[in-house]
């Protein structure tokens, strides 16, 4: 019994990740060129997107204090993200802003 609770666990944790076809998507709306994956924008959708299905895990599993953890990294890892876009090109932080929805 205590096998299958497991592995359902496992299954849930997996579902949830982010796919090759979700990072896909998410790069492409927000991609500065056409070969574009490590700008600051796509940096930043990809760990804001990261950052909600980790919340959403969080919320089931609220014991998860390892998860957790990385949440918080993954939080301040955007931040910085988001401070050296903000300080670099202004114009391009407040229109990923608008376009991801970060703030009000």
């Amino acid at each position: 019994m205590q096998n299958s609770l497991q592995n359902k666990g496992i299954y849930d944790i997996l579902s949830s990740m982010l796919t090759k076809t979700k990072k896909s998507k998410v790069i492409k709306d927000v991609q500065v060129h056409d070969k574009d994956t490590g700008s600051p924008e796509v940096q930043i959708a990809i760990l804001t997107r990261r950052i909600d299905e980790l919340a959403s895990h969080l919320k089931k599993n609220a014991k998860d204090n390892h998860s957790r953890r990385g949440l918080l990294q993954m939080v301040a890892d955007r931040k910085t993200h988001m401070k050296y876009l903000e300080k670099k090109n202004p114009k391009r932080y407040s229109a990923l802003v608008k376009k991801i929805g970060l703030k009000k």
